[in-house]
Protein backbone atom coordinates (compact mmCIF):
# COMPACT_ATOMS: atom_id res chain seq x y z
CA UNK A 1 0.00 0.00 0.00
CA UNK A 2 2.89 2.49 0.84
CA UNK A 3 4.15 2.41 -2.68
CA UNK A 4 0.79 3.25 -4.39
CA UNK A 5 2.11 6.54 -2.65
CA UNK A 6 5.37 6.36 -2.87
CA UNK A 7 5.94 5.31 -6.58
CA UNK A 8 3.81 8.52 -8.25
CA UNK A 9 5.71 10.88 -5.38
CA UNK A 10 9.15 9.44 -6.59
CA UNK A 11 8.30 9.35 -10.50
CA UNK A 12 7.20 13.34 -10.09
CA UNK A 13 10.02 14.10 -8.04
CA UNK A 14 12.12 12.86 -10.60
CA UNK A 15 10.32 14.63 -13.17
CA UNK A 16 9.85 17.78 -11.45
CA UNK A 17 13.35 18.42 -10.28
CA UNK A 18 15.03 17.36 -14.13
CA UNK A 19 12.15 19.42 -15.86
CA UNK A 20 13.45 22.38 -13.84
CA UNK A 21 17.05 22.25 -14.28
CA UNK A 22 16.66 21.67 -18.14
CA UNK A 23 13.79 24.48 -18.38
CA UNK A 24 15.87 26.88 -15.94
CA UNK A 25 18.86 26.54 -18.73
CA UNK A 26 16.47 26.81 -22.02
CA UNK A 27 14.65 29.31 -20.56
CA UNK A 28 17.09 31.64 -19.75
CA UNK A 29 19.27 31.51 -22.84
CA UNK A 30 15.95 31.88 -24.81
CA UNK A 31 14.75 35.13 -22.73
CA UNK A 32 18.46 36.56 -22.85
CA UNK A 33 18.31 35.82 -26.45
CA UNK A 34 14.41 37.57 -26.83
CA UNK A 35 15.44 40.34 -24.71
CA UNK A 36 18.00 42.00 -27.28
CA UNK A 37 16.72 40.68 -30.36
CA UNK A 38 15.30 43.26 -32.48
CA UNK A 39 15.23 41.09 -36.33
CA UNK A 40 12.30 40.67 -38.43
CA UNK A 41 10.03 38.06 -36.83
CA UNK A 42 10.74 38.89 -33.34
CA UNK A 43 6.48 38.46 -33.00
CA UNK A 44 6.27 35.17 -34.57
CA UNK A 45 8.96 33.67 -32.04
CA UNK A 46 7.86 35.09 -29.18
CA UNK A 47 4.29 33.88 -30.17
CA UNK A 48 5.82 30.22 -30.65
CA UNK A 49 7.49 30.54 -27.46
CA UNK A 50 4.36 31.26 -25.59
CA UNK A 51 2.03 29.25 -27.15
CA UNK A 52 2.07 26.00 -24.93
CA UNK A 53 1.06 28.19 -22.29
CA UNK A 54 -2.55 29.37 -24.35
CA UNK A 55 -3.33 26.05 -25.22
CA UNK A 56 -4.88 23.18 -23.91
CA UNK A 57 -2.22 20.61 -22.42
CA UNK A 58 -4.17 17.49 -24.67
CA UNK A 59 -3.30 19.68 -27.20
CA UNK A 60 0.02 20.03 -26.86
CA UNK A 61 0.40 16.45 -25.39
CA UNK A 62 -1.31 15.63 -28.93
CA UNK A 63 1.40 17.09 -30.76
CA UNK A 64 4.23 15.64 -29.27
CA UNK A 65 2.17 12.13 -29.50
CA UNK A 66 2.58 12.70 -33.23
CA UNK A 67 5.91 14.17 -33.41
CA UNK A 68 7.55 11.39 -31.03
CA UNK A 69 4.80 8.43 -31.98
CA UNK A 70 6.01 5.76 -33.78
CA UNK A 71 4.99 7.34 -37.37
CA UNK A 72 6.32 10.49 -35.71
CA UNK A 73 9.93 12.12 -37.61
CA UNK A 74 11.49 12.50 -34.51
CA UNK A 75 9.93 8.82 -33.30
CA UNK A 76 11.06 7.28 -36.62
CA UNK A 77 14.36 8.65 -36.37
CA UNK A 78 14.98 7.34 -32.80
CA UNK A 79 13.35 3.72 -33.63
CA UNK A 80 17.00 3.77 -36.08
CA UNK A 81 18.35 3.35 -32.52
CA UNK A 82 16.08 1.33 -30.82
CA UNK A 83 14.32 3.93 -28.25
CA UNK A 84 11.38 4.86 -27.95
CA UNK A 85 10.00 8.21 -26.04
CA UNK A 86 6.02 7.34 -25.93
CA UNK A 87 5.21 5.75 -23.19
CA UNK A 88 8.45 6.10 -21.30
CA UNK A 89 9.35 8.08 -18.08
CA UNK A 90 11.30 10.74 -20.54
CA UNK A 91 7.88 11.46 -21.40
CA UNK A 92 6.95 12.41 -18.57
CA UNK A 93 9.89 15.38 -18.54
CA UNK A 94 9.60 16.31 -22.32
CA UNK A 95 6.09 16.89 -20.79
CA UNK A 96 6.70 18.78 -18.83
CA UNK A 97 9.56 20.78 -20.41
CA UNK A 98 7.23 21.97 -22.93
CA UNK A 99 4.02 23.05 -20.48
CA UNK A 100 6.60 25.06 -18.57
CA UNK A 101 8.87 26.50 -20.57
CA UNK A 102 6.67 29.25 -21.32
CA UNK A 103 6.63 30.48 -17.88
CA UNK A 104 10.19 30.42 -17.31
CA UNK A 105 10.87 32.15 -20.39
CA UNK A 106 8.39 35.37 -19.77
CA UNK A 107 9.38 35.66 -16.22
CA UNK A 108 12.57 35.50 -17.05
CA UNK A 109 12.86 37.67 -20.52
CA UNK A 110 10.85 40.60 -18.04
CA UNK A 111 13.67 39.99 -15.99
CA UNK A 112 16.20 40.42 -18.75
CA UNK A 113 14.43 43.55 -20.49
CA UNK A 114 15.13 45.12 -17.10
CA UNK A 115 18.62 44.86 -17.42
CA UNK A 116 20.18 48.49 -18.02
CA UNK A 117 22.49 48.09 -21.49
CA UNK A 118 24.82 50.56 -20.49
CA UNK A 119 26.21 48.83 -17.43
CA UNK A 120 26.69 45.37 -20.06
CA UNK A 121 28.43 47.63 -22.16
CA UNK A 122 30.27 49.47 -19.07
CA UNK A 123 31.53 46.16 -18.82
CA UNK A 124 32.72 44.78 -22.01
CA UNK A 125 34.53 48.19 -22.22
CA UNK A 126 36.56 46.89 -18.86
CA UNK A 127 37.09 43.77 -20.96
CA UNK A 128 34.61 41.28 -20.08
CA UNK A 129 33.85 38.84 -22.69
CA UNK A 130 30.47 38.48 -23.98
CA UNK A 131 30.14 35.16 -21.62
CA UNK A 132 31.46 36.93 -18.11
CA UNK A 133 28.91 39.82 -19.17
CA UNK A 134 25.93 37.39 -18.93
CA UNK A 135 27.08 35.28 -15.67
CA UNK A 136 28.74 38.55 -13.54
CA UNK A 137 26.28 41.20 -15.09
CA UNK A 138 23.20 40.57 -16.76
CA UNK A 139 22.52 37.31 -14.58
CA UNK A 140 22.75 39.14 -11.26
CA UNK A 141 20.46 42.19 -11.95
CA UNK A 142 18.16 39.62 -13.38
CA UNK A 143 18.21 37.19 -10.72
CA UNK A 144 15.12 37.48 -8.65
CA UNK A 145 12.95 37.57 -12.07
CA UNK A 146 14.58 34.03 -12.53
CA UNK A 147 14.56 32.68 -9.27
CA UNK A 148 10.74 33.38 -9.30
CA UNK A 149 10.72 31.75 -12.76
CA UNK A 150 12.34 28.84 -11.35
CA UNK A 151 9.95 28.74 -8.54
CA UNK A 152 6.71 29.11 -10.41
CA UNK A 153 8.29 26.29 -13.47
CA UNK A 154 8.83 23.94 -10.11
CA UNK A 155 5.35 24.05 -9.32
CA UNK A 156 3.83 24.05 -12.95
CA UNK A 157 6.08 20.99 -13.45
CA UNK A 158 4.82 19.41 -10.23
CA UNK A 159 0.72 19.45 -11.46
CA UNK A 160 1.23 18.89 -15.23
CA UNK A 161 -1.35 16.57 -16.46
CA UNK A 162 -2.83 16.52 -19.55
CA UNK A 163 0.29 16.42 -21.86
CA UNK A 164 1.77 14.01 -19.27
CA UNK A 165 -0.74 11.59 -19.64
CA UNK A 166 -0.89 12.13 -23.64
CA UNK A 167 2.30 11.17 -24.13
CA UNK A 168 3.60 9.09 -21.30
CA UNK A 169 0.51 7.35 -20.39
CA UNK A 170 -0.48 6.06 -17.22
CA UNK A 171 1.86 3.36 -15.83
CA UNK A 172 2.11 2.72 -12.32
CA UNK A 173 5.83 3.01 -11.19
CA UNK A 174 6.73 4.09 -14.55
CA UNK A 175 5.06 6.69 -15.60
CA UNK A 176 1.94 7.43 -13.20
CA UNK A 177 3.03 11.18 -11.55
CA UNK A 178 0.88 12.17 -9.33
CA UNK A 179 -1.52 14.31 -11.09
CA UNK A 180 -2.20 11.33 -13.14
CA UNK A 181 -2.36 8.83 -9.93
CA UNK A 182 -4.56 11.22 -8.34
CA UNK A 183 -7.04 11.01 -11.75
CA UNK A 184 -6.71 7.34 -12.39
CA UNK A 185 -7.52 6.93 -8.06
CA UNK A 186 -10.69 9.08 -8.47
CA UNK A 187 -11.79 6.98 -11.51
CA UNK A 188 -11.04 3.66 -9.84
CA UNK A 189 -13.33 5.09 -7.00
CA UNK A 190 -9.98 5.16 -4.41
CA UNK A 191 -10.76 8.25 -2.89
CA UNK A 192 -8.78 7.89 0.00
CA UNK A 193 -5.86 7.13 -1.79
CA UNK A 194 -6.60 10.68 -4.34
CA UNK A 195 -7.12 12.57 -1.21
CA UNK A 196 -3.85 11.67 0.26
CA UNK A 197 -1.94 12.65 -3.16
CA UNK A 198 -4.03 15.34 -3.25
CA UNK A 199 -2.59 17.15 0.31
CA UNK A 200 1.12 15.90 -0.76
CA UNK A 201 0.52 18.28 -4.23
CA UNK A 202 -1.21 20.89 -1.96
CA UNK A 203 1.59 21.19 0.54
CA UNK A 204 4.14 21.62 -2.01
CA UNK A 205 2.52 24.00 -4.27
CA UNK A 206 1.77 25.98 -1.09
CA UNK A 207 5.50 25.34 -0.08
CA UNK A 208 6.71 26.80 -3.40
CA UNK A 209 4.20 30.01 -3.59
CA UNK A 210 5.40 30.75 0.25
CA UNK A 211 9.07 30.37 -1.17
CA UNK A 212 7.86 32.62 -3.90
CA UNK A 213 6.54 35.45 -1.42
CA UNK A 214 9.48 35.13 1.02
CA UNK A 215 11.98 35.67 -1.97
CA UNK A 216 9.94 38.67 -3.55
CA UNK A 217 9.91 40.03 0.19
CA UNK A 218 13.87 39.92 0.89
CA UNK A 219 15.31 40.74 -2.42
CA UNK A 220 16.50 44.21 -2.63
CA UNK A 221 14.76 46.49 -5.58
CA UNK A 222 18.47 47.27 -6.43
CA UNK A 223 21.62 45.58 -6.70
CA UNK A 224 25.27 46.05 -7.34
CA UNK A 225 27.41 44.62 -9.92
CA UNK A 226 30.95 44.39 -9.57
CA UNK A 227 32.29 44.55 -12.68
CA UNK A 228 36.18 44.16 -12.07
CA UNK A 229 38.00 41.87 -9.56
Amino acid sequence: MTDSYLDPLWISFKTVLTTTVITFFIGIFAARWMARYSGKGKNIIDGIFILPLVLPPTVVGFGLLLLFGRNGPLGEFLSWFGTTIVFSWPATVIAAVIMTFPLMYMSAKAGFEQVDINVENAARTLGASEWRVFWTVTMPMAWPAVVAATILTFARALGEFGATLMLAGNIPGKTATIPVAIYFNIQGGHNDKALILVAIVLIISFASLAALAYWKRKTPKTAIIKLTD
